[in-house]
């Protein structure tokens, strides 16, 4: 990913040649350019503010300037590799900046951020990048609050966005289950020793930590993220409580998605292990490497609302004719709101034109959930499924109309 960020204080980003974006700049992962502004200034005092039109305090940043700066950081329609830059410009009024909005930004391949200072940068700017330059422009907000200059909110943002390149952070798995992933905080963390005294008091691990059941503290994980959730942060869980399948935002899901995916079907699939008998269910041991290969090999679709990931389901054909349904997965927090019918309609609707039936498997003890296939047309079929544990089900898809 090329990042270019426009400033009148370059030294402020030098944080950026730290840590692990320093490393990524340095193996290539990120290209980092940083231009100062007053270098696109025209006079000899290097002016780039001026008073506001209308009055009041402060000063605006030039159009002038930032016209040159922008333009200069180059750009063509068409050609091979990233044509123009995505303008990311740090604004208490901008769209938020979440968790949901660092992995859609992770998967473009330039962006390029105009730190504004004192009253902000002359709104004609941000007409003109849009129009003559033809530049995706998004003004973006840290938080509810105010800042000098919008520096801060670059280092914050390059780093949240970075960190999901694939290659930035060695060990991948620790981005799956961080808070506001799937929508909430992360559950409490520990280390050695498992007790630890002070001096009046001794604390000791949640045994349920030691116990060596990887079903259970998968569980109780989730039941700590979300009690944690709704101490915290009742806003997170606000939203998707007022869900409903008519709400959700459906589409294709990307390697961008794979670290939620795998968050999500952990935590669907650890009430299934009764129902499977055991804990090592596919979707409870897959790491993330797993769930990117899957989606190489299944049309997946993933369920959004309000940015969050709260279901997905994938299909493929496992011969000439039968369109194999797969992981239909919603958020345990959301079960009974309908959306799993409405998932499962999304992934049959996409089947290709030979598919002729359907077919899933569906855990032998998980009454409920056979239940709900039957209503949607699904029958059980004869003989025996190929994973352990479970029923095979199927139907005829209907003709298409006329």
């Amino acid at each position: 990913m090329r990042v270019d960020v426009v400033t009148i204080f370059p030294d402020y980003l030098a944080p950026l040649e730290l840590s692990l974006i320093g490393k990524a700049r340095r193996d290539g992962l990120l290209d980092v350019r940083v231009h100062d502004l007053r270098d696109f200034a025209r006079d000899r005092h290097r002016t780039v503010d001026d008073t506001p039109y209308g009055g009041g305090a402060g000063m605006v940043m030039k159009p002038g300037p930032w016209a040159e700066a922008l333009r200069r950081l180059g750009g063509t329609v068409g050609g091979e590799g990233p044509s123009r830059p995505r303008l990311l410009v740090p604004a208490p009024s901008g769209r938020p900046f979440t968790q949901a909005f660092a992995r859609e930004l992770a998967t473009e391949p330039w962006l390029a951020f105009a730190c504004g200072r004192y009253e902000g940068i002359d709104e004609r700017v941000y007409a003109y990048a849009a129009d003559s330059l033809g530049w995706d422009v998004t003004p973006v907000s840290l938080g509810d609050y105010v800042l000098n200059g919008g520096e801060v909110a670059v280092l914050a943002m390059v780093e949240a966005i970075a960190r999901l390149i694939p290659g930035v952070v060695g060990n991948e798995e620790s981005l799956v289950e961080e808070s506001h992933e799937g929508g909430l905080l992360e559950y409490p963390v520990y280390t050695k020793p498992a007790r630890w005294a002070t001096e009046d008091s001794v604390y000791a691990v949640p045994p349920v930590l030691l116990s060596g059941n990887h079903a259970a503290i998968a569980a109780w994980r989730q039941e700590q993220r979300l009690a944690r959730t709704a101490a915290r942060r009742p806003d997170l869980l606000h939203a998707s409580q007022a869900v409903s399948a008519g709400d959700l935002v459906v589409a294709a899901a990307t390697p961008a998605d794979a670290p939620e995916l795998l968050v999500l079907q952990r935590a669907c699939f650890v009430r299934e292990i009764e129902a499977h008998g055991n804990d090592r269910f596919p979707a409870l041991t897959e790491e993330l490497p797993d769930v990117v290969a899957g989606l190489g090999k299944w049309r997946t679709l993933t369920a959004r609302a309000g940015g969050r990931l709260v279901g997905a389901a994938r299909g493929r054909l496992s011969d000439a004719t039968t369109w194999e349904v797969s992981r239909v997965m919603v958020a345990p927090d959301l079960v009974g709101r309908g959306l799993g019918r409405r998932l499962l309609a999304e992934v049959e609707a996409i089947a290709p034109g030979e598919a002729t039936a359907y077919r899933l498997l569906v855990a032998a003890r998980a009454a409920r959930t056979r239940r709900l296939y039957k209503k949607a047309g699904y029958r059980e079929l004869p003989g025996a499924a190929e994973v352990e544990g479970t029923v095979a089900m199927g139907k005829r898809r209907a003709a298409p109309a006329g």
